[in-house]
């Protein structure tokens, strides 16, 4: 209607000041207490993983973006996101060429294949993840103790030890809850120090970018699963990436679900899954795969959980 000032678009009519480049920013902000944490107890090669991760990541989003003809749009930060996420869960020692490699991997196969940003359905940073540990696991099973190292920590050469939950379960010797909350243990990069990851984590809920649905619904049936079957609840709730995983991983955007009861059962998803590897399984851990196993599920359970219609009426038969 002229003169109305009225402008008729299509949907969303609803905007926000919040953008792709401004939550990216914050999310990296939000892992630099984790990525301190991590060249602090495993020294300059931490640093050297996470430049090397974060560039390759880039460089290929620049270069795919060029070959095909698109706007190149490594500025959002999302490459640099995926980058350093890998960085954080692989282990100080892993060579750099399979950091770039697991880089390239992530951003070429796990993301740009199905799109790019916002489409992909899985997490990138953790379909690197476990490319690398499937192609190369003795490198991503090797690990060493911190710099600053604890007396308890026991060496099994002049280099490696084992992470916390290898040696609950193969040799039932069980992390001091200081040193996990520290993080004065063996492990990836970015996931050893609980208090790191919580601070970054409670900086990204100040911002508003996460919610608690999913971490508290993962973490918790973690603890509730290990506890109803003998374990010591907060040692695995502390050991491992499940902080990481929980807070940094399982509530991206695009791979997790976006209804309220989706995202609970989604996290509690998670957290069985995670239980059920740690216990019963070969492998000591198991986010990385728990994830994955429910962002292939994830439009599955958003199918089964929409919010009923505000005045809908159910048709009887």
């Amino acid at each position: 209607m002229e003169g109305s000032g009225l402008i008729v678009s299509s949907s969303p009519h609803q905007h926000t000041t919040v953008s792709t480049p401004m939550i990216m920013s914050d999310v990296i902000l939000a892992l630099m207490p984790a990525c301190f944490a991590g060249v602090w107890f495993f020294g300059l090669p931490a640093l050297s993983m996470m430049a090397v991760c974060v560039g390759s990541a880039v460089i290929t989003e620049a270069a795919l973006q060029k070959i095909c003809g698109k706007p190149v749009t490594v500025r959002d930060y999302s490459a640099a996101v995926t980058g350093l996420l890998l960085a954080l869960v692989v282990p100080p020692d892993l060579p750099l060429w399979a950091g770039a490699i697991g880089s390239i991997f992530s951003i070429a196969i796990a993301k740009f294949t199905f799109g790019g940003l916002g489409q992909n359905i899985f997490n990138p940073a953790l379909i690197g993840r476990a490319f690398l540990l499937a192609s190369w696991p003795v490198f991503m099973t090797r690990w060493r103790w911190p710099v600053n190292e604890a007396a308890w920590i026991p060496k099994f050469d002049a280099l490696t030890t084992a992470t916390p939950l290898v040696l609950m379960k193969y040799m039932n010797i069980k992390a001091p809850y200081a040193d996990l909350f520290i993080g004065r243990i063996a492990g990836s990069i970015g996931e050893t120090s609980a208090f790191a990851i919580l601070l970054g984590a409670a900086y990204l809920i100040y911002r508003g970018h996460i919610g608690l649905r999913i971490p508290l619904s993962f973490i918790g049936t973690v603890a509730v699963l290990t506890a109803l079957f003998g374990q010591d609840p907060l040692f695995h709730v502390l050991a491992g990436g499940l902080l990481l995983g929980a807070f940094f991983m399982a509530t991206d955007y695009v791979t997790s679900p976006v209804t309220p009861r989706g995202q609970i059962f989604y996290g509690v998803g998670c957290g069985a899954l995670v239980a059920l590897i740690r216990l019963y399984g070969g492998y000591p851990e198991g986010v990385c795969y728990a994830i994955l196993i429910m962002n292939a599920a994830t439009a599955l359970v958003e199918r089964y959980t929409i919010p009923r219609k505000f005045g809908e009426v159910k048709r009887v038969a």
